[in-house]
């Protein structure tokens, strides 16, 4: 199958036109014209998932390995330090980053990893019936997500409602109507200002809490026939 197809199902899947304006989703490494072999899903690409993945490959991740417009191709500097090896191997990269999260990501995470019912959608956000206090919520969120830690910023002492963004989605808290937001990558004056907002938040990773991205788009790619490989994709961070 060749690259222009499989990307073809995936803009019917998840429309590349969804994106944010500020994002990099779609084809960026690799020709439509390109035969592919195998496809590989991964949330990031590093040096050792490209010395893994076999030649002639597509890989599809959810963070694109080319933000801004590049001014170098440095070979020792990042991101060409990868994108380097990948050409040698003629391997394919497509991004579905914020047109995936708005699609499928988020409704995922909520329903199928948390388990409470979605009552609303409004573009990245997904609104959760919870009816729960704040700290067995806390709780359940970190069981469901195999967290050892969580940072929250409590403003209420029961939850009735939470809105959930998968990744890093602070800057969307003035738009919230909800009890809490989960979100990652809250910074402290993220949580200033939410305090002063009275919105309750807990922060679930920005790794944690999208690295299901590969489960969720398996699924669909399979129904092609293809040779699917999801990448057992690393969090950068370690906790100590």
């Amino acid at each position: 199958m060749r690259v222009k197809e499989i990307y073809a199902y995936l803009d019917e899947l998840s429309p590349f036109a969804l994106q944010e304006g500020w994002d990099n989703s779609g084809l960026l490494v690799g020709d439509f014209a390109q035969e592919i072999d195998t496809v590989v899903l991964s949330i990031d690409i590093d040096e050792a998932l490209i010395e893994t993945i076999p030649k002639n490959a597509l890989l599809i991740t959810h963070h694109p390995i080319i933000f801004g417009g590049l001014k170098q191709l440095q070979f020792n500097q990042y991101p060409a330090k990868i994108v380097a090896p990948m050409i040698r191997k003629n391997i394919a990269n497509i991004a579905m980053h914020t047109n995936f999260d708005q699609t499928h990501l988020n409704e995922y995470v909520a329903s199928e990893i948390l388990g409470y019912p979605i009552i609303a959608k409004e573009g990245f956000i997904a609104y959760l019936g919870v009816d729960e206090t704040y700290e067995t919520f806390a709780v359940n969120v970190k069981t469901a997500l195999g967290m050892e830690h969580l940072r929250g910023v409590k403003c209420h002492e029961h939850i009735r409602t939470c809105a959930l963004v998968t990744g890093s989605g602070a800057s969307l808290m003035r738009n919230i109507e909800a009890d809490c937001f989960l979100t990652g990558d809250i910074k402290y004056h993220d949580a200033m200002e939410a305090s002063s907002l009275g919105l309750s938040m807990i922060d679930i990773g920005h790794y944690e809490s999208e690295r299901y991205f590969g489960d969720v788009l398996a699924k669909h790619l399979e129904k092609l026939g293809l040779n699917v490989i999801i990448s057992p994709s690393k969090n950068p961070f370690t906790y100590l």
